[in-house]
């Protein structure tokens, strides 16, 4: 009688149907293969996305809920597209969050309603991040921190959680207001659109060391030695991209520049109008016309905060690629187009910790695995001799996200009884995707071993819920999870987090 084969994944539900043909579905590998498919997933729920539509699946045993598509208006003179997608999860709030090429900010709500549509700043929203952690009843609010930013190639732009959720509060409130009215006159339901009103948030320009290709606030961070201290908060942003590997930022919520940028703000601007009004009485023409039509308004980005520049590592021609951030923000995952992959301690900002691409050899049932030789002469020497090295795959395109495991094996094992596992039973853990390799590795935080390999189908991608807004201390912890979606059959599936299981 064989034994049991171990299954480290559980199957929660499947979303194939015709609709995902509407985002090139039908094609071994259309999950990983096509650049322009975005993905989100929630508790039951998925968006996929295209250039032009968002399409929302269920995989809900219990849910009759047909797909939903959303189609943006988008702007057809500028070629713009949906660049990123996300959720945006309150209380009892769940909403759609797209950024587009053109630097617009598009809320939506479940029923394909538009919320918020607001201009952020000319460029490509590349990424769509919610950050934060879990309030305690005790804890100071200059100490915790709940946001969501949007990323652009050398700019990040940070939206205070708070803000957001009470625009949303209020839209859903006008919102079940003015339909019970139209219920009662029996009139035909509308959109509500709030698009006109314009969240504050806060610009940093952090292109110091070339555009970024991936960015993410990592925490507060203390105000800068021999500094008054203030009121204004400090954050650390950590940003990775062609020119710089690994680059980090101090934002500050204060505008205020120094003293020459002070005396040039002022001295360069009227400097300017003097020189304009003098040349407009020099070349004014005698043919303009009595009326001006009226100017379109164009729509000015706000003026950057001070971003000052903490740390930078070049590399060249390694380039940063992908950041993944752990919940408290105290470590990142970063990988490089190389096929390597830097763990980063975000508050000493040094790389702690180091993945990259191994030869092996194997001597009879044995294997030997070491790095590669870098002298080529060596390696002529070595293959000269016949003696051939297999290379390891690496993590060349790996994406990787953090997970919590429980590692306690007695609370693991007594799931009869009534304990809940709290914050201090789990380990934090990093799970790499390797598709060349074709497994999921996860290893423990900082400097732990490598607790589990697991197989995955060709054409999988690994996908992780967005931050929860309002999470409280005294509410039941959730550990993080990953979960994996398999393109070709459209399986969702969730990774366990016991070790014994």
């Amino acid at each position: 009688m064989g034994m049991k084969r171990r299954s480290y994944k559980k199957e929660l539900g499947c979303i194939a149907c015709k609709e995902l043909g509407e985002v090139g579905a039908g094609k071994p590998g259309w999950v990983v293969d096509n650049p322009n498919l975005l993905s989100a997933i929630d508790n039951h729920s998925i968006l996929l996305a295209n250039r032009s539509t968002i399409l929302l699946l269920s995989w809900s045993s219990d849910s009759s809920q047909s797909p939903i598509r959303i189609r943006p208006d988008l702007s057809p003179i500028e070629s713009e597209f949906i660049s990123a997608v996300e959720w945006l999860v309150f209380d009892e709030i769940r909403v759609i969050v797209a950024g587009t090429s053109s630097g617009y900010l598009l809320i939506y709500s479940l029923r394909a309603e538009l919320i918020h549509r607001q201009m952020i700043y000319p460029g490509r929203v590349l990424k769509l991040r919610v950050r934060g952690t879990k309030k305690d009843l005790i804890q100071d609010n200059s100490s915790s921190s709940e946001e969501f930013c949007l990323i652009m190639p050398g700019v990040i732009a940070r939206f205070d959680g708070s803000v957001v959720q009470n625009m949303l509060q209020k839209w859903f409130e006008e919102a079940h207001a003015q339909l019970w009215n139209q219920k009662q006159k029996g009139q035909d339901s509308e959109d509500f659109d709030n698009s006109q009103q314009k969240l504050p948030y806060q610009l940093w320009n952090i292109g110091k060391y070339g555009t970024c290709a991936d960015a993410a606030i990592t925490g507060i961070m203390p105000p800068p030695l021999m500094e008054q201290q203030s009121s204004q908060r400090y954050y650390c942003a950590v940003a990775v991209g062609d020119d710089a590997v690994i680059s980090a930022y101090r934002l500050s919520e204060d505008k205020g520049r120094s003293l020459v940028g002070a005396i040039l703000s002022k001295v360069v601007p009227a400097t300017f109008s003097t020189i304009a009004s003098f040349s407009k009485l020099i070349w004014r023409s005698e043919h303009t016309s009595p009326v001006k039509s009226p100017k379109k308004l164009e729509q000015k980005p706000q003026p950057f905060a001070r971003a000052s520049p903490l740390t930078c590592i070049k590399d060249h021609p390694r380039k940063g690629e992908k950041l993944t951030l752990s919940p408290s923000g105290t470590l990142a995952a970063i990988t490089d187009s190389l096929g390597r992959i830097l763990l980063l301690d975000t508050q000493a900002l040094v790389v702690v910790r180091l993945w990259k691409v191994y030869f092996f050899k194997t001597f009879g049932p044995k294997s030997v695995t070491f790095p590669p030789p870098k002298n080529l002469q060596i390696k002529k020497a070595l293959y000269s001799l016949n003696i051939k090295f297999s290379i390891l795959q690496g993590y060349r395109d790996a994406s990787c996200l953090f997970m919590e495991m429980l590692v306690n094996k007695d609370l693991a094992s007594s799931s009869s009884t009534c304990y809940e596992s709290m914050k201090s039973d789990y380990c934090l853990c990093l799970a790499i995707h390797a598709p060349r390799k074709g497994i999921i590795e996860i290893w423990q935080m900082r400097t732990g071993p490598r607790l589990r390999t697991i197989s995955c189908a060709k054409g999988s991608k690994m996908l992780q819920p967005s931050y929860r807004f309002g999470a409280s201390m005294s509410s039941p912890y959730v550990p993080l999870e990953v979960f994996l979606l398999n393109g070709d059959s459209g399986q969702i599936s969730v990774l366990n987090r016991t070790l014994d299981s």
